[in-house]
């Protein structure tokens, strides 16, 4: 097994790997700082879409069932803006689901370690390492835990998470050919399925 680099990464993204590609690492649009976005060495971090984050509200009498998952425990969170730019609110101790701005085609001999960002670890926000396996395709549904005492900002169109593309042999059956549950995810939260 090895880590792929960003030669190959580049090469991915030209037969639709990720989309939209930004073949460097961003770290200003315009005058305005921002995480990290964009090709590394031995990685791509992606950004959170502003389209939607939800986040996990107790609801008296209700259990969380990954099985059985109640959308009703999910609640929209507002987009904000302000001169730092657009950002979701994940509340102290709180956990939240937001989704990729970019959509991934992940070849057959590959799978992608989606790990968290240094910036967010530090603010206390960890990102749950998430796979996507071999032939997965689609916008990755993003898992975030806020385990400072203080509300968090997360920023959307800026860079959130990085992927990392690890080559093995061939698989017998890859996540297409065996018609994965959360295959060709669009952007949007996509909750728990069995």
């Amino acid at each position: 097994m090895s880590i792929k680099n960003d030669t190959w990464i580049t090469h991915m993204a030209a037969h639709g790997g990720i989309a939209p590609f930004e073949p460097h690492l961003i770290r200003r649009q315009g005058d305005r700082p921002v995480l990290s976005y964009g090709l590394s060495s031995y990685g791509y971090d992606i950004r959170l879409s502003p389209v939607e984050f939800r986040i996990f509200r107790h609801i008296p009498g209700t259990v969380i069932d990954p099985k059985n998952f109640n959308s009703d425990n999910l609640e929209s969170v507002a987009l904000h803006e302000d001169a730092n730019g657009q950002f979701f609110i994940l509340p102290a101790h709180s956990y939240g689901l937001g989704v990729a701005l970019e959509r991934l085609e992940i070849p057959a001999n590959i799978t992608t370690i989606c790990i968290g960002k240094s910036t967010y670890a530090r603010a206390g926000i960890i990102a749950n390492v998430t796979p996507a396996e071999a032939g997965w395709r689609g916008h990755l549904t993003l898992e975030f835990s806020n385990s400072s005492s203080a509300d968090c900002r997360i920023y959307a169109n800026e860079g959130v998470v990085q992927l990392l593309f690890f080559e093995g042999e061939p698989c017998a059956v890859s996540y297409e050919t065996r018609q994965g549950k959360y295959q060709d995810q669009p952007e949007q939260i996509v909750v728990s399925r069995i």
